[in-house]
């Protein structure tokens, strides 16, 4: 693993929001709560300081700003820790953000387990739930560097709301960049991503949905076929995706999701 790439998915946020303006994005600006150091939004800062606004320790209120903005024609990127911007900061971006469907973007670093030193009042679990209840939010998590870099070009050129979830550590990059194709509410599936899965999934950032297409099996059987493959205890199909569990739906966090 010692010549795997690894990057942090909050590293390509600030990398990304960087190119977008050197690329013609003017209408983007980028808020922060005190946090730019940590989520990486400095780097927009060198290099946009104008462009770049320190909100303070104060989700709420950054929300509210950003809102106000976009409906100024500007494409705001808040930014902050999960933990704080979909936590402290939900009611802001249900009503402020999502009910009027307003074209603010939510980059949230430090999601899920992987916050090393940052703790436990750090950790990150609820805001997939509590993002994915506010209607017509899009949700994406990209699993590496090349991903999220995808994803947040994406959601920039995405008209409405979108919540991009990216890790503190630095992850292996295993997609490659002259290939890959990233399209909003669509998966994949990949063999070399098979491999191994079963020792690597450690943490919800290290889960993928998966699809599978021009396949010669049906959803289910395909299901099955991977399931064997990979030693997983359960595959859940949603359409022609999967969901890729160590516990059984109804032990997993994720269960509710599949329901829907």
């Amino acid at each position: 693993m010692a010549d795997i790439k690894k990057i942090a998915t909050r590293v390509s946020y600030g990398n990304t929001l960087v190119e977008l303006a050197q690329q013609g994005a003017d209408n983007l600006v980028v808020f922060d709560a005190d946090l730019a150091a940590a989520t990486k939004t400095e780097i927009f800062r060198k290099e946009y300081p104008d462009r770049h606004f320190d909100c303070g320790i104060a989700e709420q209120n950054m929300v509210g700003v950003a809102a106000g903005m976009s409906t100024m024609g500007y494409v705001p990127f808040v930014s902050s820790f999960a933990m704080f911007v979909a936590g402290r900061g939900f009611e802001q971006i249900r009503n402020s953000i999502g009910y009027p469907h307003l074209n603010v973007k939510i980059g949230a670093t430090h999601a899920g387990l992987s916050v090393g030193e940052d703790g436990a009042s750090h950790q990150c679990c609820e805001d997939i739930a509590l993002m994915r209840s506010i209607p017509g939010m899009v949700v994406l998590s990209p699993a590496d560097d090349v991903e999220a870099r995808a994803a947040v070009i994406a959601a920039y050129n995405y008209q409405g709301p979108v919540y991009l979830r990216f890790s503190r550590l630095a992850t292996p990059v295993f997609h490659d960049p002259e290939t890959y194709e990233f399209q909003i509410g669509k998966g994949e599936i990949d063999e070399t991503l098979i491999k191994g899965v079963d020792d690597c999934i450690k943490a919800r950032e290290l889960i993928k949905l998966k699809v599978l297409e021009n396949s010669e099996y049906d959803a289910r059987e395909a299901a099955d076929i991977l399931c064997e493959a990979i030693h997983a205890e359960c595959v859940q199909v949603i359409g022609r995706k999967f969901v890729l569990f160590r516990k059984k739906p109804k032990e997993s966090a994720y269960a509710e999701l599949l329901k829907k």
